[in-house]
This record gives structure tokens, sequence and C-alpha cells, in this order.
């Protein structure tokens, strides 16, 4: 059996500690390193919490952005009600790291992942979790019948992204009746993510299919009432339509996760302050030039393996020519390219907007903290890779 160093997370987080309250320290990262530039964070956090209490809806941020405890500490700090999560592993670090409200997104459906869910769901923590079809709803209630406390569950409402979700209708009454009438699920609502509504670019054409998605969670938690079901809690909506989705009032709770830090994708959609988007770009990925031997290139130790990959090529944001233009020159290495006279040289230091913030928090152990020019401390990534 090949041996496995102990401690490898340990390492990389220290990589850097040397540096934290050192002036100048952050252009002296070895890299790549995953950057959050303190103040641009901490102002997207306060702007969210602003609005949310303005418009009258809870915050409930999605921890699949950033896997990073400390992070939603702070969050909840902020303002916000508790925490979302994609994934069980998700939750499970994040409760043992003392967060006690916690709604799973996504189904859990395998017997021992149940097994696992409910004895969570015993720590004494606010765990709910989604359904969408009555074979889990069953799987779960008999499954919570050897456990003392009643497991809070929410109907997974599909928008027509046809991902998670039962379509409204007969069907979704029907498995909503028989969670409602399970011994031991708690019936607490209804949740709706429109996903696929999140990066359509004119404002307006995304407001209209959002509204539109509104309505129709609307419909159903009125035809859920008129049943004789409570429907508590109403949680869906995200960054795209974080500004849309309230004007309905229909949603309790808002999942944005991604306001947070920004990415390309977002910056790129048409907001409705116009060419101004609501949150600053607070996520950065910091690269070094490992060559430069030829006029108006340079290659960096930031490749494919150091960014998001599904959309887009990073952005150059600090650090990098002018017109420079960021491209994937391999698993290890990116390269810059630019017309103008500038010049670099081996060691020099860019910082580049990743194309897409989840996935790329998802590679890295640790974020590194900076305020100005100073790396003021290092958070682990604690849900790094808890994917099951």
């Amino acid at each position: 059996m090949a041996h496995i160093p102990r401690g490898t997370r340990h390492l990389n987080a220290e990589l850097n500690r040397t540096l934290v309250g050192v002036t100048g320290g952050a252009a002296r990262l070895q890299t790549p390193a995953l950057v959050v530039d303190l103040v641009r964070f901490k102002n997207n956090l306060e702007t969210m919490s602003t609005h949310c209490q303005k418009v009258g809806v809870a915050l409930r941020p999605h921890t699949k952005t950033h896997k990073c405890a400390a992070i939603a500490k702070l969050q909840i700090e902020a303002g916000a009600r508790g925490i979302c999560c994609a994934k069980l592993g998700e939750a499970e670090a994040m409760q043992a790291a003392g967060i006690q409200d916690i709604l799973i997104t996504s189904p859990i459906v395998t017997p021992s992942s149940i097994d696992r869910l409910l004895h969570l769901n015993e720590s004494g923590a606010n765990i709910v979790v989604v359904v969408d079809n009555p074979e889990n709803g069953k799987a779960l209630n008999d499954a919570a019948q050897k456990f003392s406390t009643p497991l809070k569950v929410l109907l997974d409402l599909d928008p027509g992204l046809h991902r998670t979700g039962i379509e409204p209708g007969p069907n979704a009454l029907q498995l909503a009746r028989q969670l409602f009438d399970s011994a031991c699920l708690d019936f607490a609502g209804v949740q709706m993510y429109a996903g696929n509504l999140m990066h359509i670019a004119p404002f307006d054409d995304r407001r209209e299919q959002s509204l539109a998605a509104m309505e129709m969670l609307a419909n159903f938690r009125n035809e859920l009432q008129q049943t004789g079901i409570a429907c508590l809690i109403t949680s869906g909506g995200g960054t795209g339509t974080f500004d849309i989705d309230p004007e309905t009032g229909v949603l309790d709770e808002l999942q944005a996760g991604s306001y947070a830090f920004m990415d390309r994708q977002y910056n790129e959609i048409e907001t409705r302050q116009g060419d101004h988007p609501a949150f600053f770009t607070s996520l950065f990925v910091q690269t070094t030039v490992v060559s430069a031997n030829h006029d108006n290139l340079v290659t960096t130790d930031a490749g494919l393996k150091a960014f998001a990959t599904d959309d887009k090529s990073p952005e150059l944001y600090e650090g990098g020519p002018q017109d420079g233009r960021y491209f994937f020159f391999g698993d290890e290495h990116g390269g810059v390219r630019w017309r103008t006279s500038e010049t670099f040289t081996v060691g020099d230091w860019m910082r580049a907007v990743t194309p897409h913030c989840d996935p790329t928090f998802n590679l890295y152990d640790v974020v590194h903290v900076i305020e100005g020019d100073t790396l003021v401390d290092i958070w682990p990534i604690d849900a790094r890779g808890r994917s099951a």
C-alpha cells in the first residue's frame, strides 16, 4: 500500500504562514494561491445583508460556493439566518465547525448517506433536507423511526431546470401530503432554485423569467395551504436574481452564495444598476511569472489545475499588463499575451479573476486573506472535496 504523507493539507496551509502580518507579504505568496480581498469581501456581506433587511427576506447563503467555515461564520455574523450546503459532507464539516442551522439542498438517497444524515440531525443542530420523490420520502421516514429527533424536510420543486425537484402539479401536492403525514418527518415548506436563470445576460429577460418562476412557486404554495398543509419556509433564489425574486413576496429565504466573491460569469451579466455590479470582485488566483523568454508573452504557474475551467478564461485584474489576455497554457501553466511596451520578468506576480468561483474554491486547501498589501490570515477550506 502506498504511503500517504500525514498533514498534506496542513503543509499547504503553512506554506505562506510566515507572511501573515508582514507588510508587503501579499505580493510574496508562494503560488498559485487563492486570495480574497477582505475589504471587498466584507463590503459584499454588508451590501447583501442590508438588501435582505430592506426587502424583508432572510439570507441563507450557499456554502457550496466556498466550503469554508470561517467564511460561513462571518456571513452569519453579518445577519444570515443560517447556511445552505449542497452535499451531506459539506454539512458535516460545517456542523463540526460549530454552525447550527443548515439546509441541505440536494436529495440524500442511499441508505448509508441517510444514516449519516440522521446522525447529523441528532447533533442538536437545525438540519433540513430536500425531498423530490415519494420513495426517498418513505426511506427517510422509515430510517428516522430509529432516531429520537424528527427530520425537517422541504419539498424540492422543479422550476424547469429538470436537475432535481418535482414538477408543480398533482404529483407534487401528493408528495407534500405524504411528507406532511409522515410520523418521523417535519414538513417545513418548499425549495425552488432556478439555477438555469442566474446567468441570463440581459437584465430584463432574466427578470421576466425569474418572476415567472416565482409566480409558479407562489401558486404552488397557495395550493398547499388550501389543502391544509402549512408552508412555513419558501427557500430559493441566487446571486443572479437577488434583487428580482423578493419582488413577489413569496420567498422567505434567499440562497445566494457567489455574491460574496463574484467571478467572470456573474460580472458579465447585466444588472439593475447598469454596468456597475452590486457586488465587488473579491476573489482572485495569484500567480507568478515562471518564464519570460519572449516579447509580449510570459508563462505563469497557474494553469488548468488552478482555475475552474467550465467557462471562459481567467481575467487579469492586478499586476499584469493593461491589455493583457490570460490563457491556459497547459495543466500547470498559464500564459499572458499583450501588445503594449510593458515588460515583465520571472518572479513578477499577477492576480486573475476566476471564471467560476465555486469550483475554483474546491481546488484549494486554503484561502489567503489580504488587506491592502498585507496577508492578514489564512483560512482552511474545511469541506474541500466533501462531495459525498
